[in-house]
């Protein structure tokens, strides 16, 4: 596939981000009128927002790539004439062209489920299981283009099972749980002004650069190239979606750019051959649902809602609580509780009549009980700051760290 290619998706991604700076502004009545807003909750005045604006942010992103869509095979060297021949064109690249289609109809999947959560408020199940079936396009077209499921060993381990291992239909299982992490962990660290489009943009942003740097190196350079044509525009378009979503934010985002961004991230990750590198710019998320999990997964009292507390005195986000009492729980809640009291990552409070308050468990009240209560912008920069320096780590791990474990490449 041709620079020029990438040339084009980034003129195109120029103006996705005009058209979506001009159409933020211009829809916010309409979305008003629709009943598609909600409260600043954390604001003295509570003003009204317009919210699921990542509709419109998904929207340009696939009119971007339906433009686009002809121009890698126009450009494509193996789709193009060839002179050796005679003249005539060579084989059209139909396996490259569904993967194209299918990423793209996953991603479209995934916006509609977005926006149907924001109006009809989803249970749980259907967010697990309905990213699972937009998923299915990407592990088919996988299966057909390539079925490698065979796995590289840590120098360590290759004593006992060889330089590698086909793990077989487990690699598919992987894939398809990577698409509904990546759909749900983005969700799940949100609630303050800009935090959801800041972190994707972190995360787009440190996948440009990997994939620039393998591209300057050599290395699979059609799944790279790949990679690039989604994640420019995603990125164009998040930006400026971030002018107006950052605070005070003029628009929410809703679960509709949530579900998008973390698909655009699953689809690259997975056709692009680099999910595990993925993983480790979802460090933060990661680390936000392994603290979530007494509470996603009902072993601690889950409250509907997680954000923190607003003071409208002070103007300062303040932890949300849970309170239960430890008689009530699980055994499993009971050794969870247990063991992050223990090691101090949560608030403790016992009550005289046995109930015992604490945070609830997620990275933004963890980060407001570690540092005590903060203004909703300062507490946003933390947790994007934190995203970067993990972001750093992530690079740490791929490259430099990497060698000690693989001899070659993976």
């Amino acid at each position: 596939m041709s620079t020029t290619a990438i040339a084009i998706i980034g003129s195109i991604s120029v103006g996705a981000y005009l058209m979506t700076v001009r159409m933020i502004p211009r829809l916010r009545e309409m979305f008003i009128k629709a009943n598609l807003c909600g409260r600043d909750l954390c604001k003295k005045d509570k003003p009204q927002v317009p919210e699921s604006y990542g509709v419109i942010i998904g929207c340009v992103f696939l009119i971007s790539m339906f433009l686009f869509i002809p121009i890698p095979f126009t450009f494509d060297k193996d789709a193009a004439t060839d002179a050796v021949t005679g003249g005539k064109p060579v084989t059209f690249p139909h396996d490259k062209f569904v993967e194209l289609i299918a990423a793209l109809l996953s991603i479209c999947c995934m916006i509609f489920l977005g926006f149907a959560d924001d109006v009809l408020d989803l249970r749980w199940r259907h967010k697990l299981l309905l990213p699972t079936i937009a998923t299915l396009p990407l592990l088919m077209v996988y299966y057909v283009n390539y079925n490698s499921t065979t796995v590289m060993m840590p120098n360590f381990a290759r004593g006992l099972f060889g330089t590698s291992v086909n793990i077989g239909i487990f690699y598919y299982i992987f894939m398809g749980s990577l698409a509904v992490f990546c759909t749900n962990a983005i969700n799940i660290l949100a609630g303050i002004n800009g935090l959801e489009v800041g972190q994707s943009i972190i995360i787009a942003g440190s996948v440009l650069v990997f994939n620039l740097m393998e591209l300057s190196l050599g290395h699979q350079v059609e799944s790279h190239q790949f990679s690039l044509y989604f994640m420019i525009p995603f990125f164009a378009t998040s930006l400026a979606l971030w002018k107006f979503n950052r605070y005070p934010a003029q628009v929410f985002v809703g679960d509709t750019y949530c579900y998008f961004a973390g698909m655009s991230f699953a689809v690259v990750g997975i056709l692009g051959h680099f999910s595990k590198t993925l993983l480790l710019f979802f460090l933060p998320q990661i680390l936000n649902f392994l603290y979530s999990t007494p509470q996603l997964f009902h072993f601690v009292p889950c409250p509907r809602h997680r954000l923190p507390k607003y003071d409208a005195k002070t103007d300062l986000l303040h932890i949300s609580t849970t309170e239960f009492r430890l008689n009530e729980l699980g055994s499993l809640g009971r050794l969870m509780a247990k063991v992050l009291r223990t090691f101090h990552l949560i608030s403790w409070q016992e009550q005289p009549d046995g109930r015992v308050i604490t945070n609830n468990f997620t990275l933004i009240n963890f980060v407001l009980f570690i540092f005590g209560p903060v203004h909703e912008r300062i507490a946003t920069q933390m947790l994007m700051s934190f995203q970067l320096l993990c972001t750093l780590l992530a690079f740490f791990i791929r490259y430099p760290l990497a060698n000690y474990f693989y001899t070659l490449e993976t």
